[in-house]
């Protein structure tokens, strides 16, 4: 097998792999940027006059694959967070209506959770609560407006349809992953080589900012995995394949 010089200006597609159940987790194939990095500790034996350096010792072998991506999915938050999927979510809404028959009566489009409406008169958004009952839909105000006045209604609502949520404890912690890379390297001779990164043991950190702004680039989000010895002390493959 020939040693091409040989360069890269692609990212690495990544398959997480759930390291305990070898099950496929996580096709990661919208990154912008995908890094790996390996690291040591150096230590040495000094002796001599001078101080001099003597014999080096290597130790702490790991690493870090970073992968920057503007491209999001509830799952990858799962992968970072380590917390639990739900299949429903509970929230707060806010809604600007009118008073209907007798000023008392304002109907709401959803049933809000039992003791969380707040109903408040137009211009005077979370200020002075106006005192109501509800039941189900359908708030009654204690001491009437004046039929056709606005008002403002917060409530609790509860959605289990179609809802994928994440739930983020202070117990929870990231799984641990066998990653696997696949991009390309290209030659002086203007080949195209695949080229396979297979990280044994990775473990994402527990870092991840969100951010969310209407001007500029659209928000990215980075994620660093420490990488880890497996049980047979494999940490990295870096895989050329000359076709």
């Amino acid at each position: 097998m020939s040693n091409p010089n040989m360069t890269n200006r692609e990212v690495c597609d990544l398959i997480f792999v759930d390291y305990s159940t070898k099950k496929p987790f996580l096709n990661l194939d919208f990154a912008n940027v995908t890094t790996t990095e390996l690291t040591g500790e150096s230590v040495f034996a000094y002796g001599g006059k001078g101080h001099p350096k003597r014999v080096q010792f290597a130790g702490e072998r790991g690493g870090t694959i970073t992968i920057e991506t503007q491209i999001q999915t509830v799952k990858l938050w799962q992968l970072i967070t380590g917390g639990e999927a739900k299949n429903s979510a509970k929230f707060i809404a806010r809604v600007e209506t009118s008073v209907g028959t007798g000023g008392t009566s304002i109907t709401l489009e959803d049933t809000p959770v039992t003791g969380s409406v707040v109903v408040y008169a137009e211009g005077d958004d979370c200020g002075t609560e106006l005192e109501c009952s509800v039941d189900a839909k359908e708030i009654t105000l204690t001491t009437p407006l004046t039929e056709g006045d606005n008002v403002i209604v917060y409530y609790m609502k509860e959605v289990s349809t179609g809802v994928q949520r994440i739930n983020i404890k202070s117990t929870s912690f990231p799984k641990n992953f066998i990653v696997y890379g696949d991009t390309v390297m290209k030659t002086e001779d203007d080949e195209v080589l695949p080229y396979k990164i297979t990280a044994y043991k990775c473990a994402p950190q527990s870092n991840m900012s969100l951010s969310f702004s209407n001007s500029g680039d659209p928000g990215s989000v980075t994620i660093t995995c420490d990488l880890l010895a497996d049980s047979d002390d494999n940490i990295l493959d870096l895989v050329l394949i000359e076709e």
